[in-house]
């Protein structure tokens, strides 16, 4: 028996398949959203779609852009013979923000995760090879998570690039700062004593 009308069960359900969303919060966005005006209501649903239909991937980095190629592959400025291969998008953005990267970026869009299902050809992987043989890259960051997918994949694609004699690194996996020792997992400090730094 449902205790809501028919089309505010209908949008709990819609909610409750974004990421993060249980059943509480679903039907608090439900309710949000039968609270604020028409006009808004639209608003929020013209965004939705307008985001769906406008946004594509870029022909070379594969990052996520209304604008092909998108605005980070247009810019001359950047350092096209670094590239730092990322999982999804948003990982382009995290990096951003330290304003420490210049160079230009790969999108994978996944892991490789063989529980899920998902393979080397279920990521662009192929797209980043490709980009290779045209592009005169020196090297490329692995920024994969440090997750066992995350590692997978790491290790699987360097192993596709070490042979075309262009430098593969990784990123530094270690203690964050503000982090006490006590507190910090057996593999999280023993990548840390593994990229240790001389000062």
């Amino acid at each position: 028996m449902s205790f809501y009308a028919a089309p505010i069960e209908k949008l709990m359900e819609e909610f409750s398949k974004l990421p993060g969303v249980g059943n509480k919060t679903a039907q608090r966005l439900a309710f949000h959203v039968l609270n604020i005006s028409k006009e808004d209501a639209y608003q929020l649903a013209n965004s939705i779609i307008e985001a769906k239909e406008k946004i594509k991937q870029c022909s070379i980095c594969q990052n996520i852009t209304d604008v092909d190629p998108c605005n980070i592959c247009r810019d001359p400025k950047r350092d096209e013979e670094v590239i730092c291969v990322v999982q999804e998008s948003r990982d382009i953005v995290a990096i951003e923000k330290t304003r420490e990267f210049k160079g230009k970026y790969h999108v994978l869009h996944g892991a490789i995760s063989p529980m899920e299902g998902i393979g080397p050809n279920d990521i662009c992987i192929k797209e980043l090879l490709e980009r290779l043989q045209k592009e005169q890259v020196k090297e490329i960051i692995l920024a994969t998570n440090p997750s066992i997918e995350g590692e997978a994949t790491a290790m699987y694609i360097a192993k596709l690039i070490k042979p075309l004699g262009i430098k593969v690194t990784r990123l530094a996996h270690g203690i964050p700062i503000g982090g006490d020792l006590e507190y910090t997992d057996e593999v999280t400090i023993s990548k840390a004593l593994e990229g240790r730094t001389e000062l």
